[in-house]
């Protein structure tokens, strides 16, 4: 039987807070439930808002949790190579196309469409499916921006990629904690149809988060992928991307979320919630695992 390979991997671009100290511990523990290994991966791309400074303080906050920590550990701005590869697979295949409407664009054009009473799609997470350039722009404007320095995301044509898997796809969830770790897998149906064309890559990031969760958790071995809910429905890209990639698809097991007081899933820009505060606050082990039902 293949060892059991989990992993946490946060992104150093705010502070840790409670719903990650669930998903790090639940991973540690699932990881020795079933004898298997514990990763730490740095999901650091935005090489923006991701800082040596909250880098530093999320290995802290790991520490004051007592995650263990195997080397090396994988930074994925030190992957942009492997992603790139992986990216120009997909552009051969003729299933990515740079898409040049902005945030602001899109809104405009949703806000008319449904201004005459009709509904736009929009994905599990709520954002109005791309509706593509040609909707919005003219010939001749679609032109001048393919022509200049305009800002682009390089998409995927999600139409053209079923029709190339041609088949129904399937993933394994199953438990997260407690006895539901050793639950049997139930299959559950994808339905990426429902994202649209998500975002691959920019025009100066060469990968984005469904990319490069994808690659990396190949290249880790990763069997067993253990994140919160508010992840589930993205895994239907996920295991479209692995199917196109010929990745091996890994377990899912989606945990169960630390809301706040409006019901709303916590929020690094939240200071009230974040490990650093509460461990400077003087917060002990046992208090956080009360806290977040452990």
């Amino acid at each position: 039987m293949t060892e059991p390979v989990f992993r946490f991997a946060p992104s150093p671009n705010g502070h840790l807070h409670l719903g990650h100290a669930l998903s790090a511990l639940l991973n540690v523990r699932a990881s020795v439930a079933l004898s298997g290994r514990f990763l730490l991966r740095v999901e650091d791309i935005d090489r923006a808002r991701c800082t040596a400074e909250l880098e530093r303080e999320m290995f802290e906050d790991l520490d004051w949790l007592g995650v263990p920590l195997e080397e090396p550990i994988l930074r994925q701005s030190q992957a942009f190579p492997r992603y790139r590869a992986a990216l120009e697979r997909l552009q051969d295949m003729g299933l990515v196309y740079p898409g040049y409407l902005t945030r602001a664009e899109i809104k405009r054009f949703v806000a008319t469409y449904e201004a005459e009473g009709k509904a736009w799609p929009r994905d599990p997470d709520g954002a109005p499916v791309y509706p593509g350039d040609g909707a919005v722009l003219g010939e001749e404007e679609r032109k001048a921006r393919a022509d200049s320095e305009a800002p682009f995301a390089l998409r995927l044509d999600m139409t053209k990629a079923l029709e190339r898997i041609g088949q129904p796809l399937f993933w394994e969830e199953t438990g997260a904690e407690g006895p539901a770790l050793f639950a049997p897998p139930e299959e559950i149906p994808v339905a990426a149809e429902a994202w649209g064309d998500v975002v691959l890559a920019r025009k100066d990031v060469p990968t984005s988060y469904h990319l490069s969760v994808v690659v990396d958790d190949a290249h880790q071995g990763i069997t067993d992928v253990l994140r919160g809910k508010d992840l589930y429905h993205a895994t239907s890209v996920h295991r479209v991307l692995q199917t196109l990639l010929d990745l091996p698809a890994p377990r899912y097991r989606h945990h169960r979320l630390i809301l706040d007081e409006d019901g709303r899933k916590l929020s690094k820009s939240s200071d009230d919630t974040s490990l650093k505060s509460l461990r400077e606050a003087g917060m002990t082990h046992r208090e956080l695992r009360t806290r977040i039902g452990l």
